[in-house]
């Protein structure tokens, strides 16, 4: 198992603390603090300390931590700050910005845990013998792993259910200056059986599902009822050399045994399969693990 930590050269993100079920995060200029259910431990800095480094903090609603009944929150704010900024990611050649947002439902527009998996991508699309890999990004939120395979040359399908988060990815690839993305609001497992039928493949598989969430038209997906329907109609889709699939899953319940052992049994072996966390480390040595993940070359 690997353990991958979110690069130190972002100088955009900080994880500053963490500890008391909380997450002391600087982006860009502002520093916020947020509910992390995973922070177990005992915060390094004090309350006052916290208090005086953050622009804002997030209010959980009283549905927070229950699945599917999430009720919205809000931002208390200690300082002046924007509803929305926008920070810069870059590694070598791979550059791109990304508008961030204070939402009712904490998130704000980007999981910084997985900039290892953006250089994953960037990577395996440079390393395909092919002028413009065909890669379909699922359950692809604000589209910063849609920006890093297109920043790479990849031709992007960008897929997500929800309508003014794709808005939101529109945002951030004209930011970029990629106006040849190509936006699909859907629910992903019928998307991808119509690619299916219709003998559409891919180069490149990005998979991000939520445990919980509904599609455009109200279909219910729950993670650990429909992930193997899922892998199993994505393996139909994926091309079976000069390929490549990345998986992160959030749900508690999944640990990257059993993320690797789903992805081989639906995809087959591979000829390069790592599995892990994705962690991120304050300060203070305090490691933080956000997300298992397994991904492949093919």
């Amino acid at each position: 198992m690997m353990l991958l930590l979110s690069p130190d050269h972002w100088s955009d993100y900080e994880l500053l603390d963490s500890g008391g079920f909380e997450k002391l995060e600087r982006y860009g200029a502002f520093v916020l603090s947020r509910p992390e259910p995973k922070a177990v431990w005992g915060k390094s800095l004090p309350d006052a300390e916290w208090r005086r480094l953050q622009h804002t903090s997030y209010v959980a609603g009283a549905g927070f931590g229950r699945m599917g009944k999430e009720d919205s929150g809000t931002w208390r704010r200690a300082k002046t700050m924007p509803d929305q900024w926008t920070v810069g990611y870059g590694r070598g050649a791979l550059q791109f910005r990304l508008r961030l947002g204070l939402t009712a439902f904490k998130h704000i527009g980007v999981f910084p845990e997985q900039a290892p998996n953006w250089e994953y991508i960037y990577a395996a699309v440079r390393s395909l013998p092919v002028v413009r890999p065909k890669v379909l990004n699922l359950f692809a939120y604000t589209g910063a792993s849609t920006l890093a395979a297109r920043a790479a040359g990849a031709e992007v399908t960008h897929l997500d259910a929800v309508r003014q988060v794709v808005a939101w990815a529109r945002d951030n690839a004209t930011l970029n200056a990629f106006d040849d993305v190509r936006w699909v609001v859907d629910d992903a497992l019928k998307f991808v059986r119509r690619e299916a039928r219709r003998q559409h493949l891919y180069h490149g598989l990005i998979l991000d599902p939520p445990a919980y969430g509904h599609g455009p038209n109200g279909e219910k997906w729950k993670l650990d009822e429909r992930l193997w329907e899922l892998l199993q109609a994505c393996a139909d889709i994926l091309l079976p050399s000069d390929s490549f699939c990345v998986l992160t899953l959030y749900s508690n319940g999944f640990s990257s045994l059993v993320a690797d052992t789903s992805v081989a049994a639906a995809f087959g072996q591979s000829r390069e399969q790592e599995s892990g966390e994705l962690f991120l480390q304050d300060p203070f040595g305090k490691r933080l693990p956000l997300s298992v993940f397994t991904r492949f070359k093919r």
